[in-house]
Order: structure tokens, then sequence, then C-alpha cells
């Protein structure tokens, strides 16, 4: 019985994947008509490196950086969203490095760093560990860049930190993953609607096809 039990998990399981990855590709679609707000976590950082005085912005050996994995899954996302024709318009980033590389390298422009994006943990690794989604006035000043829609045609694009994506989305947010993008359908009568979540791994499988 425990070994059937098992199987029917384990078919459950690759149901669920297999239907998460048919969302994420055609959602991935609909961003070629515009109208969309994504808000990535910045992708992979050096562990190694620790946030000393990431708040001294200019200061890159006092904050923690993408790691050479992070800097590749970033421009994997990039050419795909490239070669997917996915319009970007608008680009806002943390002032933090880590998260204003991951911009560009994802858009491959300039972009412009904001407070409300900056993160809002003060860098605290027990913060970032446990985001508990608290900090509501942080919350608030995402929720503002989320819900302003688009330039017509276009996707808007944020990238910010776990921290922030747990303040304006809810505790349950903290999960994200490093290169993950919250996807948000703008509307011009109220707030942004959610539209699904895209992991790194998805831009690439849909690009391939």
């Amino acid at each position: 019985m425990n070994m059937l039990c098992r199987l029917a998990f384990v078919i459950l399981l690759c149901g669920s994947t297999q239907a998460t990855s048919a969302d994420s590709s055609q959602l991935i679609a609909s961003l070629k008509q515009g109208g969309y707000v994504l808000v990535f976590r910045h992708t992979a950082t050096d562990d190694s490196q620790k946030d000393v005085y990431p708040f001294k912005f200019d200061d890159m050996s006092a904050q923690r950086q993408l790691s050479e994995k992070g800097r590749d899954m970033a421009r994997q996302i990039g050419t795909a969203i490239k070669e997917l024709a996915i319009p970007i318009g608008d680009l806002y980033t943390s002032k933090l490095n880590r998260a204003i590389e991951a911009g560009r390298l994802i858009s491959g422009r300039e972009l412009k760093p904001v407070d409300a994006l900056t993160d809002s943990s003060n860098a605290s690794a027990s913060g970032m560990a446990n985001p508990t989604g608290a900090n509501a006035k942080a919350g608030q000043a995402v929720r503002r860049l989320v819900d302003a829609p688009p330039k017509a045609g276009t996707n808007t694009v944020l990238v910010t930190h776990k921290t922030n994506i747990a303040d304006v989305f809810g505790k349950d947010a903290g999960d994200v993953q490093e290169g993950e993008a919250f996807v948000y359908r703008a509307s011009t009568t109220g707030a942004a609607a959610f539209a699904g979540r895209i992991k790194p791994a998805d831009w690439i499988a849909k690009a391939g096809k």
C-alpha cells in the first residue's frame, strides 16, 4: 500500500510540474503583446561574498555580487527574451549592483535604479533567509511600480530582492528563486492582476522550441 501511495504521489507531482511548465510557456507567449509587469529576483550570487556595507553603492567590494552562474543565467534569460521578441519598456532595479548587473544582462541596455526596489532587509542575513513580508511601507512602494501600466505595447521589468518580493506579495512569495519572475497583468482601472511565475529554465525552454 505504501508503495502504491508513493507511486501515486510521483505521478501527481509529475503532472503538476508539466502543468506548471505549460502554464509558464503560455504566459511567456502572452508577453509578446505587452501589458505586463515582470518582477524579477536578481540571479544567482556569490555566497562567499558578504554584504559588509551594501549601501555604499559605489563600493563593489562591500556588497555581494552575481556569481558567474548568475551572470550566465541573466544572459540566457535576456537571449530568450530577445529571441522571443518580447518588448521591454521601462526597466527599474534595486540600487545594489547585483540587481543592476542582472537587469543590464537581461535587457541589454541601461536602466533606472530606485529606492523602492533596494533590499528592504537592509542586507540582514536573517532577513534575507526568513522573509516575513512584514515591511508594509516597502511593499506599498513596490506595489505602486507593479500597478503602473506599462507603455503601450511593452512590458515593464523590475529587478529586486527576495525580501522586497515577500513584502509586496506576502510571505508565501518568500520561496522565490534567484532569477525567477512574478508576472502581473496591468489594468487601466485598478490594481494589476497576478498572472503567474516564470523560472529561469522556463525562458530557455520556450526559446528552444
